[in-house]
Parts: C-alpha cells; sequence; structure tokens
C-alpha cells in the first residue's frame, strides 16, 4: 500500500486521487434534523469555500433535501463547471418522499437504476464517480445484499458508475459484494471514541479499500471524551479537529467526511488537516 498513515492523499479505486479530508454533504440544506432550512446562499458559500480550501471529495445523496433545499442541487449551482480532480460519491438505496422527514424504507432493486439517474441529473453529470449501495436504516443490514448490488454492478459496466462502495454493512456483506464486483470503499458509522468496526477496517487496509465513516463527530453532538478533550487542550485545538485528525492517524484508508452548513465550522474542520498528535495522544486514544 502506498498511502502512509498521516498522508493527506488517497487514491481511490486505484485511480481517483483524493484528499483524506474530505466534505459531507448531508447537512448543507439543514444543519439539523427537524430544524429549519439553512440559507441557501450560506450552503453555496460552504462549498464553494470548501473547494478553494483544497476538498476535492464531497459525498452526498439525492436523499438529502430539506423542503426545497437540495444537497446535490446546491453542489450544482455551487461547483460546477467542476474542477477536473472533484470527485463525488453519492448514495442510493433508502426511500424518501417529498413529504417524508427521513428516508422511510429501503429500494428493491429495480428501483435502483431510476435513483442513480436521479443523481446524474441533479448533479449534472454523465456518470457518477463513486456510488455507495446504502442499506439497513439505525443498524447495519442483516439480509443479503447480493442482488441490489449486482444492479450497480450492471450499472457500472454500462459506464454510468466509475467505482462502487457499501454502506452501513457487516463484513460478511462486504465478501457478498466483493464477490460480485470490485468495491472501492466502505462507509460505515465510526468515530474515535468508537471504533466498533475494527474487523472491518483491518480488511479495507488489507484489501486497499478506503473507509469514509459517516458521522466521523459521534453524529448527534460531539462527545464528551475525556481523552479527547485533554488533547485538545494540549493542542489548543478543538474537539472536533482531535477527532478528525485522530481518524486520519488511524487508518492510511481512512476518509474523513465532516460536514457542516455553517462556514465557520467548515474553516475549524478543515484545520484538522495541519494537526498532527503525538504518540501519546494517539496512545491514549487507543486506551478503552
Amino acid at each position: 500500500m502506498t498511502n502512509e498513515t498521516n498522508s493527506s492523499d488517497w487514491t481511490l479505486g486505484g485511480d481517483l486521487p483524493i484528499k483524506r479530508l474530505g466534505f459531507g454533504a448531508m447537512r448543507l440544506p439543514a444543519s439539523r434534523r427537524g430544524g429549519p432550512p439553512n440559507d441557501r446562499d450560506i450552503s453555496l458559500e460552504v462549498l464553494r469555500r470548501a473547494a478553494g480550501l483544497g476538498v476535492n471529495h464531497i459525498d452526498t445523496a439525492a436523499f438529502y433535501f430539506h423542503g426545497d433545499l437540495h444537497a446535490n442541487d446546491l453542489i450544482r449551482e455551487g461547483l460546477k463547471p467542476y474542477a477536473d480532480d472533484l470527485v463525488i460519491a453519492t448514495k442510493v438505496g433508502p426511500k424518501r418522499r417529498p413529504e417524508d422527514p427521513m428516508p422511510i424504507g429501503e429500494m428493491e432493486p429495480g428501483e435502483l437504476r431510476a435513483e442513480v439517474e436521479r443523481n446524474l441529473t441533479e448533479l449534472g453529470l454523465d456518470r457518477l464517480d463513486l456510488v455507495y449501495l446504502r442499506v439497513g436504516g439505525m443498524e447495519p443490514a442483516q439480509e443479503p445484499i447480493g442482488d441490489r448490488f449486482a444492479v450497480l454492478a450492471r450499472l457500472r459496466d454500462e459506464g454510468l458508475i466509475r467505482h462502487l462502495g457499501v454502506s452501513n454493512i457487516k463484513v460478511e456483506h462486504l465478501k457478498e459484494a466483493m464477490d460480485i464486483a470490485p468495491v472501492a470503499a466502505v462507509q460505515n458509522w465510526f468515530d474515535i471514541t468508537k471504533p466498533q468496526d475494527a474487523e472491518m477496517l483491518e480488511i479495507c487496509e488489507r484489501e486497499g479499500i478506503g473507509y469514509a465513516p459517516y458521522f466521523p463527530l459521534g453524529g448527534f453532538g460531539l462527545p464528551d471524551d475525556e481523552r479527547v478533550n485533554a488533547i485538545a487542550e494540549r493542542h489548543g485545538a478543538t474537539v472536533a479537529q482531535v477527532l478528525l485528525a485522530g481518524l486520519l492517524e488511524l487508518s492510511p484508508v481512512m476518509l474523513a467526511i465532516p460536514g457542516t452548513g455553517s462556514p465557520a465550522h467548515l474553516e475549524e474542520n478543515m484545520g484538522a488537516a495541519g494537526l498532527r498528535l503525538t504518540e501519546r495522544d494517539l496512545a491514549e486514544l487507543r486506551q478503552r
């Protein structure tokens, strides 16, 4: 593997160089679930500032919307014409109608093509760089995923998708997917204070698969962790910066995608790229 743990770069799928600190678009339409929609101009400012700070990996989905604000539309409006090195990842699988406050179920295999085409249209692209099959709800999927992943593999063969990923899965699902087509990335719930997906991460390291944790900052508010708080104080950094820097130090395949609808929070998150944790810091983070 060519990537060092503290390197800022990763080559997705063997051919798409990206910065390991990217941007998640979930909070662009609304900063919190059930809250008011964000200001459209501020969301566009966040996207453009992210690009200006060197972000070239954006994670999105057509089901990221709040009212009339859709993450994909904002990305197209704010960043197109896209930079040559920009990699946009999206997810398909969850069902969500305009009136639904959150996804209400999972798509059948026959519904996935239309969802891929919807992402293509909203983003203004002819081919999607990376498409995750997102399965399950708040917990990882229980049932096999092969029939749904095979649909995306066929769309990849047709040229609509460049690389494939899987999200919210168990080890057996990754193995099932890899028997069908190459897997470029995994996206599971993971943060530095709860590294519950260690086996999956080891497989990704061995196979050269990117690991892009969702909720890298805890998901529902920053975790109150004594170790993280102490490290942040020592470095004069914020808790969010320590959480992100810890992820990047943890593994060379880690792709952090923190999201925000705030320019100030964006600047804070991106500051994690310059934070170098010491061996003492890392040893403390590894303690359970």
